[in-house]
């Protein structure tokens, strides 16, 4: 555990970002609480519970809940604004959004300081949250006029429910453009965190005169009013199954627009496969935030013939990755650290995942790789009881809830398969998912069939990617039975022979671990091709290892377990 000298860093402590979030907006901040923002004014009503930050366990504000009566009130308010809003020239909708973006814009370092200390984000990716919002709705400004055709705004305000990890860039960024459409908003600020940078964020767009409301409480007090109210034109929902399933219900008989996005289990699937240095990339990128986002992938689904390469390319990443506090720097003027992720949303849910893992093992799992919080950067005696360190399991028994459904954190499972339609079957584990992704090396062989059929039951939603493994595939919609062919590019690289193919069919169940090369290695005798990683450059206490004469005391490194954090 890095813990020496290590600090938070000057002006982003809490007390400091509240501050200067409180001086932007003192209507929307109480001495220990947030106020609510109904009919245009921000109000102290509801009873407030205390705010507990992952970082470090500290306590934050005060989130008050209100009550079903004064949700009720306040979407009868937005009603009666949105029939104004309804009527308000698209040139005046687009002054008026495009305002609240440059102010939004202009508060950026202290909304994405917000998302550090209440979500855990790491600072890079709490600014990606921000500015991700911010540019899109710059792009829909100037796109609107041709989207809206002779559409005309709904008959009611748009109520948003969307869960914590991801408020600017979903909840903020859709509430904008619905206001770009015509259309009041309300939003339900998430019990779990990020309700301190909404409750900024909503008092610069309601500065601007954007019709906006911002209520705080529990679903079971609110949902029947934000759900079934006949005043709402739409619902937007985005979190779990369990309250998606409750809203869903609750929508049944009413008629209403509505949106559900709910988490599922998305699993990547690699079938005839060979550029393993491109799927690093992705594999690496897919541990950002500790996989606490709905388009994460923790299930691979490996063909086994592939299982020794996947593995060699899968580890080093895993066990390369960097956690810890987002905001510790070891001296002021430093930057703040570039991590992988922070902590879970919760110590509850940090428990949990332990507890996950330890079942799935109980249940037959392998422990392929298991973390440490001595590797994640500390302060001194902070509590981290919400951070879990990476772990990677093979196999999960059936009976484990790491099979079948979604962790939210950084925990992988790793299934091994032998037919098309065991991975099918696989990567349909938990009946659902929202994204689902193939490697394979030929586009042919693993391109979707069609739309229909049995197949993964999911939908592609993230944007287009800006680099990819070369003919790895992702696409929305349905994967089909019949997708994948048996065929194989010429030159593709190297699979198992024939006769390792063989052996491995004859004896099910085994493994093939790494397993050597007669060729050797791409980088012997060029020096500019030597993994870092390897070498050890940049990493102080290491001795570089001479590629060229890897005996005792050439400069050959130790053995390790784990790469630096």
């Amino acid at each position: 555990m890095t813990t020496t000298s290590l600090h938070v860093k000057p002006g982003t402590e809490w007390a400091a970002v509240l501050g200067r979030s409180s001086g932007r907006a003192p209507d929307a901040f109480g001495t220990d609480r947030l106020h609510n923002l109904v009919d245009g004014t921000w109000r102290p009503i509801g009873d407030p519970e205390t705010l507990v930050s992952p970082v470090d366990g500290s306590k934050l504000t005060g989130l008050p809940k209100v009550s079903a009566g004064e949700a009720q009130h306040a979407v009868l308010a937005s009603a009666a604004a949105h029939r104004d809003w309804a009527t308000t020239p698209v040139a005046e909708r687009k002054a008026r959004v495009t305002a609240a973006v440059d102010a939004l814009a202009d508060a950026r370092d202290d909304l994405a300081l917000l998302l550090a200390w209440e979500i855990g984000k790491p600072w890079k990716l709490a600014c990606a949250d921000v500015d991700r919002a911010l540019d899109g709705v710059r792009w829909y400004v100037d796109e609107i006029d041709s989207m809206l055709g002779d559409r005309t705004p709904l008959d009611g305000p748009v109520s948003n429910i969307a869960s914590w990890n991801y408020p600017m860039s979903v909840l903020v960024h859709s509430e904008l453009v619905q206001l770009l459409a015509g259309n009041a908003v309300i939003a339900k600020t998430p019990s779990q965190g990020g309700a301190t940078c909404l409750t900024l964020a909503h008092a610069l767009m309601a500065r601007e005169g954007l019709p906006v409301t911002l209520l705080s409480g529990g679903g079971a007090e609110l949902s029947s009013v934000l759900v079934r109210s006949p005043e709402i034109g739409a619902l937007a929902f985005v979190g779990g199954r369990s309250n998606g399933g409750k809203v869903a219900a609750g929508l049944l008989d009413t008629g209403k627009r509505h949106m559900l996005e709910q988490e599922g289990l998305n699993a990547w699937g690699i079938w005839e496969f060979s550029d393993w240095d491109g799927l690093a990339a992705h594999l690496k990128k897919g541990f950002e935030y500790g996989k606490q986002r709905c388009t994460a992938y923790p299930r691979y689904v490996v063909q086994r013939e592939l299982v020794d390469q996947f593995l060699a390319t899968y580890l080093p990443v895993v066990q390369s990755l960097r956690f810890g506090h987002p905001l510790a720097v070891e001296n002021d003027g430093d930057e703040l650290p570039t991590l992988d992720f922070g902590p879970v949303i919760s110590a509850g849910k940090a428990a949990e995942l332990r507890d996950r893992v330890s079942d799935a093992m109980h249940r037959g799992a392998v422990p392929l790789w298991r973390g440490d919080l001595a590797d994640g950067r500390f302060i001194a005696g902070q509590d981290t009881s919400a951070y879990v360190a990476p772990a990677a399991l093979l196999s999960p028994g059936g009976a484990s809830a790491l099979m079948h459904s979604e962790p939210f954190g950084p925990v992988d499972t790793i299934v091994v398969v032998d037919s098309e339609a065991e991975l099918l079957a696989q990567m349909n584990a938990s009946n659902g998912a929202l994204v689902a992704s193939i490697a394979c090396d030929d586009e042919e062989q693993g391109a979707p069939a069609g739309s229909g059929g049995a197949g993964l039951q999911g939908r592609h939603q993230q944007a287009p990617l800006p680099w990819r493994p070369r003919r790895a595939l992702r696409w929305p919609g349905r994967l089909l039975a019949g997708l994948l062919r048996r065929r194989r590019a010429p030159g593709a690289g190297r699979h198992p022979g024939p006769g390792e193919r063989a052996a491995l069919r004859q004896l099910p169940g085994a493994l093939p671990l790494p397993r050597g090369d007669l060729a050797p290695p791409a980088w012997i005798g060029s020096a500019d091709r030597t993994p870092s990683w390897l070498t050890g450059a940049g990493e102080p206490g290491r001795t570089p290892v001479n590629p060229a004469d890897p005996r005792p005391g050439s400069g050959q490194r130790s053995v390790r377990s784990r790469t630096s954090a």
